[in-house]
Formats: structure tokens, C-alpha cells, sequence
């Protein structure tokens, strides 16, 4: 199984880091879409999105790092979390391992 670090960013322009198994489902579960039962009926369960982004539902996936294992992951997860604002979005314009995500073209709609 493949872990995944990721950045989002809210649509406030908060960051939010985590790690997951399946990067799109966890996504899903942020912005608060109710899983779908195996049989692909509706669930009744509770949403599983972070407790930190309620209220503020994520808009972009900033950026995203593959990982060996849960506790590599675990631990990359830990060191983004203690950098500091300035340092992590450097690291999602490109200034660390990873894959910045793609940039909405700026302007548009207006």
C-alpha cells in the first residue's frame, strides 16, 4: 500500500497537511462528501473530513509526496507540520521534494 503527504489549501488560503492512502477519497472526505457504501448506494455516515477544516472546506490540493510506507509518512507529515508558514509554501513552489500541484489560471472569470 503507498502513502501519500499532501498540502491543501482552503479556500480562506489556510494550509492544511495530512497523509492518506487514497488522495482523492481523503479530498472527498474534506470537502465533506459522504462516502459511497460498496454496493454504491449512499452512506448515512457521519463526514470523516478534518475537525481543523470545518467551516473552511478545502479548495486545491497545493501539493503531494509519494511515501514508502504509513510511518515514512507519518514522519514527513510531522516535519511539514512544524515548518512555518513562509517555509511551507515555499516547499509547494517548489522548493523541496514532491509535486506541486497545478495552478488555476489566475484572472479568470473576471
Amino acid at each position: 500500500m503507498s502513502w501519500t503527504v499532501y498540502i491543501l489549501r482552503t479556500a480562506s488560503g489556510r494550509l492544511y497537511t495530512g497523509i492518506t492512502t487514497d488522495l482523492a477519497r481523503r479530498v472527498a472526505e474534506h470537502r465533506g462528501l459522504k462516502p459511497r457504501r460498496k454496493d454504491g448506494g449512499a452512506s448515512r455516515a457521519k463526514p470523516r473530513g478534518a475537525k481543523a477544516l470545518r467551516g473552511d472546506r478545502p479548495a486545491s490540493i497545493a501539493w503531494s509526496e509519494a511515501a514508502a510506507d504509513r510511518s515514512s509518512a507519518s514522519k514527513r507529515e510531522a516535519a511539514i507540520k512544524r515548518l512555518d508558514r513562509t517555509a511551507k509554501l515555499a516547499l509547494i513552489d517548489g522548493g523541496g521534494r514532491g509535486r506541486r500541484a497545478p495552478r488555476a489560471a489566475s484572472g479568470a472569470g473576471r
